[in-house]
């Protein structure tokens, strides 16, 4: 594969793109809202600059990355020269189904079509396609370009053989591939979303401020952040949607969104993109937790 296109240039299109690119793929970034490719590029050119002041990359390897990145608002782009197409757009099965009708459409018959999700059905997806055989799930995590970890996943119609690529040009990617099947949430979301629900519950009980949750879970469990800073990072609106994907899947109850997790997405609180969620990222290198 050289040839690689990712629709939708927000957060996590934006770090795929760049990802491919600092990698030597061709990559083109399609996204309908120009404002929106605008912010992409100065994102992308952000994260570059720094990983230069880490150390991690040249001034040399940033032009490079540059070079290999084409913004686009023209979903024409995709064409039979493209070898993959990466979907991260919003998480709304019926405007996904929508796009990977066109990428079907408009690629040529090798083309791998790929989904980001983070929660819904890959079978789903491939069911409006001409050959639900090239369609898999590639979820990179946030931030892509520091996370290791991609969740590849294979549906029933996947072909094997797509699964062997896609695990082959995501350790091309230096990241470690993880096949899982196709189930509601997969692994990541199916474990994690039920945790994040958990400590909604126990602020809203009043078990704990937002400091002391995460405080617990960082210092107690070793994890890296606690988990009301991570679905902040996340996003509350994206959280909710998953939970409600899996409650409506599964039909269990520790899937249903805590009526917290309600309230703050109903009000646009949606955690460090809307600069206030369970903390107040005004000053961004210095969030403050808020008081429920």
């Amino acid at each position: 594969m050289k040839s690689i296109a990712v629709i939708g240039s927000g957060t996590m299109g934006c770090g795929i793109a760049q990802v491919f690119a600092q990698h030597y793929y061709s990559v083109v970034l399609i996204d309908s809202n120009k404002e929106a490719l605008d912010r992409s590029k100065k994102t992308i050119e952000k994260s570059l600059d720094i990983q230069i002041s880490k150390e991690l990359i040249t001034i040399e390897e940033k032009e490079s990355t540059l070079n290999n990145l084409i913004l686009s608002s023209d979903l024409q782009s995709i064409n039979s020269s493209i070898d993959l197409v990466v979907e991260a757009i919003t998480e709304r099965l019926e405007v996904k189904q929508a796009l990977f009708k066109q990428m079907d459409q408009l690629s040529g018959p090798h083309t791998i079509l790929a989904s980001n999700t983070s929660s819904i059905s890959i079978h789903k997806l491939s069911e409006v396609t001409s050959d639900p055989s090239r369609v898999i799930g590639m979820h990179f995590m946030n931030p892509v370009p520091r996370m290791p970890l991609v969740e590849i996943i294979q549906s029933k119609s996947t072909d094997p053989t797509i699964v062997d690529q896609i695990v082959q040009l995501t350790k091309n990617l230096n990241k470690i591939p993880v096949v899982v099947n196709d189930y509601p949430g997969f692994v990541s979301n199916r474990i994690l979303m039920p945790m994040i629900n958990e400590a909604i519950e126990c602020l809203g009980d009043g078990v704990a401020t937002v400091e002391g949750i995460d405080q617990v879970m960082k210092l107690g469990m070793s994890h890296p952040m606690g988990p009301l800073f991570l679905a902040d990072l996340i996003g509350l609106d994206v959280c909710k949607f998953i939970l409600e994907v899996l409650y409506e899947e599964l039909h269990k109850e520790k899937y249903k969104a805590h009526q917290l997790l309600v309230q703050l997405v109903n009000e646009g609180h949606l955690g460090r993109k809307t600069n206030r969620g369970f903390y107040d990222y005004t000053d961004p290198k210095n969030p403050t937790p808020l008081n429920f």
